[in-house]
């Protein structure tokens, strides 16, 4: 089991959050704890702010006083709604806050039940309830609990999910968020690409696209991301995800910062030219494009090749595993472009793709991969030592997803937004 600990000075905010999940039959108010209780069991935010007044009004000088506290077991895990109860009130006792008014709300609204525990940081004469070494004590509960109601041990699935496989998205097995999210949270660590293009020539191994999107709202531009499921076709086959679902590391913003930290890498003639001369090898030996890609694949190379509905190639990018870098074809030169390739697969016009002049020494450089970072590929990418070979790479990939499934990234975004406002309120 993970918990999770925000704080916030806004209390209404925090409980409108979780009263929303209820109104959308997304969620339930399992137990209360010292709470102004009414006649027919429903509540509104403002009814259950007033059970906090009192601790608020007394409240000396603590800022961050609201307890915004999540609780998620594993998915596998079968939790009752008593089982739950019990967990919320053992886990505020041991932090400290027992004797503290607090709701706890169920949300259903992703792949595993979890529990939301709202309360306030300060005790009824105003002082401030001391959160000292929180998340090891924090930590401390939650292996105790897990042992006490027999739950899967957070700890050691962690270790275990490091030996996991990861697998293109399935748009038909559910909860699209998470499978998306399971991916797109780790590209950006280990691969390097320069522009849009070639991130969604990468996330396409994963059935995945992503789309600019620009509009005006008062006055301003504003800019986004639209994450899309696909199936095996490359279609889209679902409903976009703004990428504030998946955090800032997966907005527009943080993408053309690594945009930017790609094209200042240090090394990178040295994997152009490695990765030109594996191009021009497998072109100068092979009859169509199936065993274009096939001869690449072998060398830890991946091809996208995008086409339009007649079948004419307008884009192709190749995926250097070896470098873990993402090239499209014209930035590596005129000669591995598109229409190089399309003239050669669909008009039979064969072009003459010839390695770059150049001195002894640096082509004997290029030619030694040895010289390329040691850094071993990311398991995401473990298809690339599998023996099956098939006509695409999906039929390569297999494992399962990292258990980072069923992770709310809508409470993630709530947050954020929360910390937005402070930071606006602190600037007037």
């Amino acid at each position: 089991m993970i918990a999770k600990i925000g704080r916030s000075s806004n209390l209404f905010g925090t409980l409108s959050y979780n009263n929303l999940k209820i109104e959308k039959e997304k969620g339930e108010i399992l137990f209360m704890n010292k709470m102004i209780e009414t006649s027919d069991g429903s509540y509104s935010v403002s009814q259950l702010a007033r059970s906090f007044e009192p601790y608020l009004l007394a409240n000396r000088n603590t800022e961050k006083h609201t307890l915004h506290i999540s609780l998620n077991p594993d998915p596998k895990d079968k939790v009752s709604d008593e089982k739950y109860k019990e967990i919320a009130g053992q886990y505020m006792n041991e932090m400290g806050y027992g004797e503290q008014p607090f709701i706890v709300f169920k949300h259903t609204d992703i792949d595993r039940n979890h529990i939301h525990i709202v309360s306030v940081c300060i005790d009824e004469e105003g002082k401030k309830i001391s959160d000292r070494f929180e998340k090891v004590r924090s930590m401390k509960v939650c292996r105790e609990l897990e042992k006490k109601f027999g739950l899967i041990s957070a700890v050691e699935k962690q270790s275990h999910q490091n030996q996991k496989i990861f697998r293109p998205i399935n748009y038909k097995a559910g909860d699209i968020k998470s499978q998306i999210a399971s991916v797109i949270r780790h590209i950006p660590s280990y691969y390097q690409f320069q522009s849009f293009g070639e991130y969604n020539a990468l996330l396409s191994l994963f059935n995945i696209t992503v789309e600019k999107v620009e509009g005006e709202l008062q006055g301003q531009i504003k800019r986004g991301l639209l994450y899309f499921p696909l199936d095996g076709q490359g279609k889209k086959a679902g409903n976009p995800f703004k990428a504030s679902l998946f955090g800032k590391n997966a907005g527009i913003d943080a993408l053309e910062k690594h945009f930017t930290a790609c094209k200042n890498k240090s090394n990178d003639q040295l994997v152009k030219q490695n990765l030109k001369r594996s191009i021009t090898e497998a072109h100068h030996s092979s009859k169509d494009e199936q065993a274009f890609k096939n001869k690449l694949k072998k060398e830890g190379i991946d091809t996208v090749v995008r086409k339009n509905d007649n079948g004419r190639i307008y884009g192709i990018t190749f995926i250097d595993h070896h470098s873990k870098s993402v090239w499209n074809g014209s930035r590596l030169g005129k000669e591995f472009s598109a229409n190089t390739f399309n003239d050669y697969w669909n008009d039979n016009i064969k072009a003459d793709l010839t390695k770059d002049d150049q001195s002894p020494e640096k082509a004997s450089q290029s030619n030694n991969k040895e010289n390329l970072p040691a850094e071993e590929t990311h398991h995401l990418f473990d298809f690339l030592h599998t023996e099956k070979q098939g006509d695409s790479i999906f039929e390569a990939l297999g494992g399962l997803l990292p258990e980072t499934q069923g992770e709310d990234y809508e409470e993630q975004d709530f947050a954020n937004q929360l910390k937005k406002k402070r930071k606006k309120n602190r600037s007037r």
